[in-house]
């Protein structure tokens, strides 16, 4: 996908089936010191080529006049197919040899991917964020490096309707149990719903709880204080604090957003909604106050994706890729993608250019910025950790459902969603 649908999307789960990649191995396999620095490199990205190709093909020139010996033949893949191609390649053989992976399908893949630290020790990853580097490992071993993210979740409020309960954007709520307080103030006073989220996977993560077992095979958060987060969310859903159509498994189209006029805030979001606020309701777009978002129990932020390169086992260029990796990613190179396409860096350095530190304006765009450099270093990203990642966290969101729209009670959809997590994981 491109970055900018890449942000749009970024509290979507992937639309992919689910399922693990058997490995590949045999004489296609060789070590980080026996492959020559040269030949050709196949290269894999995900649908960039439409409006970035001047971009990527200037990359790939300058690096190839460095070095000679070394032929990139870059792929441009639709965001669609991506994982379906890659699967048809471990399954033949033919792999591509440095592939752009969305982080939330890294675990259906990891058997057939090359451990990544025999090519990139210390030296190599200093220059990445240790919090976006960390969970790309698997076993202890790293099976992929980070590239581009969506930045850090920023919140949005609508300041003709916030002033009518004395909201302070200077003081915004710090934690899910405030905002839908908020939520239920701004619909009694103000008549208008509060914002439209109801509480899945990632909200027990903010209330820090744990998800999964230790060791991956069963769902660990079927608890007393999971309970009460969904009775937490269900009492304001009633009050209309919540709107109504936040029940729509449609997540994307809800009936009820900040575009339509008809919530007032969001709790935590991804910047990249502002560009669509901005084209399509420019009213609200003026008329919004830009803060930090909630912060999880512990601290932080969640990031719910990062887009990460990898390099496949079967492949015969190992090092050579391994090395256009570390060029197409560093610093440098990543700073100057930010400037063309609203995305964040997984580098240190590309933080701290002034293109990011020295942000002026009063604009929500520019306001955004700012919040979300800040909140860089406090980006977590914390993967369940399975091959069925994403359908986990679906039948987590339709037992809640169920929970909100009164069909089961509490207790009925956490043992449901736990049974069927379970079998799922067996």
């Amino acid at each position: 996908m491109s970055p900018r649908s890449f942000l749009a999307a970024a509290l979507a789960f992937s639309f992919l089936t689910t399922g693990c990649v058997a490995g590949t191995t045999g004489a296609s396999e060789s070590s980080a010191s026996d492959q020559p620095f040269e030949g050709e490199v196949e290269f894999w990205t995900i649908n960039l080529k439409k409006n970035y190709s001047a971009y990527i093909d200037g990359l790939i020139a300058a690096y190839q006049k460095q070095h000679p010996k070394v032929t990139v033949n870059w792929v441009d893949v639709p965001g669609t197919e991506s994982a379906t191609k890659l699967l048809a390649a471990v399954a033949s053989g033919d792999v591509p040899d440095a592939v752009n992976v969305n982080s939330i399908e890294l675990g259906r893949f990891v058997p057939s991917l090359e451990p990544l630290d025999a090519y990139f020790g210390t030296a190599e990853l200093a220059d990445f964020q240790p919090n976006l580097v960390e969970p790309l490992r698997t076993g202890g071993k790293l099976y992929a490096v980070p590239w581009y993210n969506g930045g850090a979740p920023v919140a949005m409020y609508r300041k003709s309707v916030m002033g009518k309960v004395g909201f302070d954007p200077e003081k915004p709520p710090t934690s899910y149990d405030e905002a839908l307080a908020l939520a239920d103030k701004v619909h009694d006073q103000a008549k208008v719903h509060g914002f439209n989220a109801l509480p899945d996977h990632n909200t027990l993560r903010y209330y820090g709880i744990e998800l999964i077992s230790a060791d991956k095979k069963k769902a660990a958060f079927n608890t007393p204080d999971a309970l009460a987060v969904l009775e937490k969310f269900k009492k304001s859903y009633d009050a209309e604090g919540i709107a109504p159509g936040a029940v729509s498994k449609d997540t994307r189209n809800l009936p009820q957003t900040l575009d339509n006029g008809q919530i007032a805030f969001k709790a935590t979001a991804n910047a990249a909604e502002l560009l669509n606020l901005q084209k399509n309701a420019p009213d609200v777009y003026q008329d919004l106050a830009v803060t930090p978002p909630v912060r999880m129990k512990e601290g932080g932020y969640l990031l719910l994706a990062q887009q990460a390169f990898a390099i496949p086992r079967a492949s015969k260029q190992k090092k050579a890729a391994a090395e256009f990796i570390k060029y197409f990613t560093n610093g440098v190179n990543q700073l100057a993608f930010c400037k063309i396409v609203p995305i964040y860096p997984s580098t240190v350095s590309s933080a701290k250019d002034p293109f990011f530190t020295d942000v002026t304006g009063s604009d929500p765009m520019s306001v955004a910025r700012s919040v979300i450099v800040k909140g860089l270093p406090e980006l977590k990203y914390v993967p369940i950790g399975t091959a069925k990642d994403a359908e986990l966290g679906e039948l987590l969101s339709e037992e809640v459902r169920a929970f909100i729209t009164g069909t089961k009670t509490a207790k009925e959809a956490l043992d449901t969603a736990e049974k069927r997590w379970n079998d799922a994981l067996a």
